[in-house]
C-alpha cells in the first residue's frame, strides 16, 4: 500500500505540471471504487484551474477554488497516479483521467480500493475521513513530547501503534520496522514501557526514515510507481524489512520475523531490545 513517502513523492511530481492549469476534460471509466465517485465530477471541474495539491496522511487533496471545492484521492492498496501524454490509450485498470492542456493525470487502481471524492467548500479537514487522522510525523507538532503523550499508558506493542493512523499518519509497515531498528527498539516492546530517551530516539528515527524514503522516491514493493512511471528505491536499502533469516547489517545476527496485528514484523533480536 502506498504510504506517506509514496504519496508525498506523487504530490511533488505532480505540482510543477498541474498547478495553475485548467481542466479540459474529465473521463471516468469506472466509478465503483471503494466509495462511489461523484457522477457530476466533469461538470464541476472542466474549465477551472487547479490551484494547489496538498497531502493529509495518505490522502491527496486537489483544490479548485473556481469550483468551490476539493477532489480528495486515496490510492488504496495498489493505486498510482501517472502523467501521460494526451491521447495515450487507457489500460484495463485506468479508471479516471483529468485532462490538462499538456498532460493527462491518470488514476490506475487494479484492486479498486482507492477513492475519489468531492469535498464542497474551503475546509476539507472537516471531512469525516480526515477528522479522524492523527498527527503528521513530518510536521513541527510531531515532537518527542507529543509522541510520549500518544504512547502513555498504552499496554500495546509499539509497532502496531506506530501504524495506527488515528495516532500517527502514514507510517506503514516498512517505515515502522526501519524506524524501530534505527532507534534500537524491539517491535515487541509495550509502548507504555518505553523510556523518554527511547521515545526521543524513536521520534527522530521516524522523521529520518520518512525523509530518506521521500528522497529515494518511496518504496516500490508491488504496484507503486511515480507520476513519470519510475520506481522508488528505498526498499533496496532496508536494514530489517523483508530480510528474515539474513544477517543483521550491524551485528550479523539473523533477522527475525513475527506476526503482529496481522502484519509481518522484522527485527534484529540483538540490536533491538
Amino acid at each position: 500500500m502506498p504510504e506517506l513517502p509514496e504519496v508525498e513523492v506523487s504530490r511533488l511530481g505532480l505540482l510543477p505540471h498541474l498547478v495553475n492549469e485548467p481542466v479540459l476534460d474529465c473521463v471516468v471509466r469506472r466509478a465503483d471504487l471503494r466509495l462511489p465517485m461523484p457522477q457530476d465530477l466533469a461538470a464541476r471541474l472542466v474549465g477551472h484551474r487547479l490551484s494547489a495539491i496538498v497531502r493529509r496522511g495518505k490522502y491527496l487533496l486537489f483544490h479548485w477554488p473556481g469550483a468551490n471545492g476539493w477532489l480528495m484521492l486515496h490510492l488504496g492498496m495498489s493505486g498510482s497516479l501517472r502523467l501521460v501524454p494526451p491521447g495515450t490509450p487507457a489500460g484495463k485498470h485506468d479508471h479516471v483521467d483529468l485532462c490538462f492542456p499538456a498532460t493527462v493525470l491518470r488514476l490506475k487502481d487494479p484492486r479498486r480500493f482507492g477513492l475519489a471524492l468531492w469535498i464542497e467548500g474551503e475546509h476539507p479537514e472537516q471531512h469525516p475521513l480526515l477528522q479522524s487522522l492523527g498527527v503528521e510525523p513530518l510536521s513541527a507538532t510531531f515532537t518527542a513530547d507529543e509522541l510520549a503523550a500518544l504512547l502513555a499508558r498504552r499496554k500495546t506493542p509499539i509497532k502496531p501503534l506506530l501504524m495506527n493512523a488515528r495516532l500517527i499518519v502514514g507510517v506503514g509497515n516498512i517505515y515502522a520496522a526501519e524506524s524501530l531498528f534505527r532507534a534500537h527498539i524491539s517491535p515487541l516492546r509495550l509502548a507504555a514501557d518505553l523510556r523518554i530517551e527511547e521515545i526521543r530516539k524513536l521520534a527522530a528515527a521516524i522523521q529520518e526514515t520518512l525523509q530518506e524514503a521521500i528522497a529515494a522516491g518511496g518504496s516500490s514493493v508491488r504496484d507503486y510507481v511515480h507520476s513519470d512511471g519510475g520506481a522508488g528505491s528505498f526498499q533496496l536499502r532496508c536494514a530489517v524489512y523483508d530480510r528474515a533469516g539474513l544477517p543483521c547489517l550491524q551485528c550479523g545476527a539473523p533477522i527475525r520475523q513475527v506476526r503482529q496485528a496481522g502484519r509481518s514484523s522484522f527485527y534484529c533480536p540483538h540490536c533491538q531490545t
